[in-house]
C-alpha cells in the first residue's frame, strides 16, 4: 500500500496539518509511557511529525532571533548568516573515497565546503584541508534531524531514499545532488531511492535512459543526469598505480557477496564453503558491511563452522583493495563489486543473480532486466545450485577463460567513463549549478 501511495503521479503531501500535529505533539506528552512495538513506516511517520514540528520551533525562533538584531542593529547592518553554498553529507566510512576527489578539487580551487559526517573515525580528520570545514553530526535519526534542517544552495550525498522515510529535503536547500558510489544501474536501489532528487551524477552515460523510464511512469520531473565518472576507482587507480602488490603464489578465491536473503551466504552458505576448504587454495570470505549489522547470527554460525579451516579467513577491513589485488578470482551474487573487480583487475568471476529479489528495487517498473544482469553474462559464469557438487571444476574452467577478457573491457569502457577526472567534472557541475541558482 505504502508502494501504491508514493508512486502516484505527484509529490506525497504532507498528512497532518500543523494544528493537527500540535495537537498529536501535546497528546504524546501527556500519554503515559507505553510498551509497544513500532513499524518502521509508523516510525517514520512519528519521526516526520517531530522533524515537523522541530523545523516550526527553528525558524520561528531563528527569525525572531534575526528580527532582534535587526531592531537593535538598525536597517543599513547586515544581520544575514554565513552563506553554505556546499554541504557534502557522508553516511559511513565506506563512502569517504566517493567524496575524497571531490574534497580535494574544492580544496584546489580555494572553494569552500561543508563536509557532515556519520562516520566518527571519518579519514576526512586526518586531511589537512583550508577550505573543507568538516563536522561529526552522529549517525540514524541524529543525522537525519540535521540534514532536515539544513541551510545550502547545493547537498551532495551518496545517501539514497530522500523524502522516503526519514530523510527529508530541508526548505532553505536549494538543490539536492545525488552521486552514485557503484558503476551499476541507477535503479538498482530500493524503491523510490533516487526519485525526489534535483539531479543524479554518473559514471556511464548508459545509466541515464532508465532514470528518465522510471520519470515518465511515475510522472516525475525530469532530473539533471550528468556523466561524471566514478571518483571513489579513480582513487583505487592510483592507488594501483603507486604501489605493487605481491601475491603469496598460492592460488586464491574471493567470495565477496552482497547482503540480505538473496545474496550469495545466505543461499548457499557452507553448501558454498565446504567443497572450496577441502581444496589447496586460499579462501577469502569478504561479507558486504551492512552483514555486519543486518546478518550478525548468520556470519557467526559460519565463523564458527570453519574457526578449524587454516585456509579460510574472514575479511572485514574498511577498504577491499588489498584483498581484490590478492585473489585470483571472484566468487558473488549481484553484488557491484563484480565490477570493480573487473574494471581495476581485469580477473575472471563466477555470480548468482538466480535469488536477487527485483520487487524491492526501482528496477521492478522497468520492462527489461538492469544492465548489470546482461552484461555479467558476456564476462562472468553463473553459478547454479546444481554446480555445487563440482564448483572446483567450474572455478578452474573459469580462471582459465581467456574469451572473456574483451568482454569485460567493452563494460568497463561503458560504465567508467572519464576515468581520472570524476572529481572535476563533480565540482565542475556544482560550481556551475549554483551560479545558476543564485542567478535565478
Amino acid at each position: 500500500m505504502i508502494r501504491l501511495f508514493l508512486r502516484g503521479k505527484t509529490r506525497p503531501r504532507r498528512l497532518l496539518t500543523l494544528k493537527a500535529a500540535w495537537l498529536i505533539f501535546f497528546f504524546i506528552l501527556c500519554t503515559p509511557p507505553l510498551f509497544a512495538y513500532i513499524d518502521p513506516g509508523t516510525g517514520s511517520m512519528l519521526f516526520s511529525l517531530f522533524m515537523g514540528l522541530a523545523a516550526v520551533c527553528y525558524f520561528f525562533v531563528r527569525t525572531l532571533l534575526i528580527k532582534i538584531k535587526f531592531f537593535f542593529l538598525g536597517k543599513k547592518t547586515a544581520v544575514s548568516e554565513p552563506s553554505r553554498s556546499f554541504v557534502i553529507y557522508n553516511e559511513g566510512n565506506q563512502y569517504w573515497n566517493v567524496f575524497k576527489p571531490v574534497l580535494n578539487e574544492f580544496e584546489k580551487r580555494g572553494i569552500a565546503v561543508s563536509y557532515l559526517t556519520s562516520a566518527k573515525n571519518d579519514p576526512f580528520f586526518n586531511e589537512m584541508y583550508t577550505h573543507v570545514a568538516g563536522e561529526y553530526i552522529g549517525a540514524g535519526n541524529s543525522a537525519f534531524a540535521r540534514l532536515n534542517l539544513l541551510e545550502a544552495d547545493i547537498v551532495l550525498m551518496t545517501t539514497p531514499g530522500l523524502e522516503v522515510y526519514q530523510l527529508k529535503r530541508s526548505k532553505n536547500v536549494k538543490h539536492y545532488t545525488h552521486i552514485l558510489h557503484e558503476t551499476g544501474d541507477a535503479t538498482c536501489y530500493r524503491l523510490f531511492g533516487i526519485d525526489w532528487f534535483d539531479s543524479i551524477l554518473l559514471s556511464g552515460e548508459y545509466q541515464k535512459d532508465d532514470i528518465h523510464t522510471l520519470e515518465e511512469k511515475r510522472g516525475l520531473k525530469q532530473k539533471e543526469l550528468v556523466v561524471v565518472g566514478s571518483p571513489y576507482l579513480d582513487v583505487y587507480n592510483e592507488k594501483i598505480k603507486s604501489g605493487h602488490r605481491e601475491t603469496n603464489g598460492v592460488f586464491t578465491i574471493l567470495v565477496s557477496p552482497s547482503w540480505g536473503n538473496g545474496s550469495l551466504l545466505n543461499v548457499f552458505g557452507e553448501r558454498l564453503l565446504d567443497p572450496l576448504v577441502k581444496m589447496p587454495w586460499r579462501i577469502i570470505v569478504r561479507p558486504h558491511p551492512q552483514s555486519k549489522k543486518s546478518e550478525q547470527d548468520m556470519l557467526v554460525k559460519l565463523e564458527e563452522r570453519y574457526r578449524g579451516a587454516a585456509n579460510l579467513v574472514w575479511d572485514y577491513s574498511a577498504e577491499n583493495l588489498e584483498t581484490l589485488a590478492k585473489s585470483d578470482i571472484m566468487i558473488s551474487d549481484f553484488s557491484g563489486i563484480i565490477f570493480d573487480y573487473i574494471f581495476l583487475f581485469d580477473k575472471p568471476v563466477i555470480y548468482t543473480n538466480a535469488f536477487f529479489n527485483i520487487e524491492m528495487y526501482d528496477a521492478s517498473d522497468l520492462d527489461h532486466p538492469p544492465w548489470r544482469f546482461e552484461v555479467v553474462k558476456t564476462f562472468g559464469r553463473e553459478l547454479q545450485e546444481s554446480d555445487l557438487e563440482k564448483l572446483p571444476d567450474i572455478i578452474r574452467k573459469a580462471a582459465e577463460d581467456a574469451r572473456a577478457a574483451q568482454a569485460r573491457r567493452t563494460a568497463k569502457d561503458t560504465a567508467w567513463q572519464f576515468i581520472g577526472e570524476a572529481g572535476g567534472r563533480t565540482v565542475d557541475f556544482l560550481v556551475a549549478k549554483q551560479k545558476e541558482l543564485c542567478n535565478a
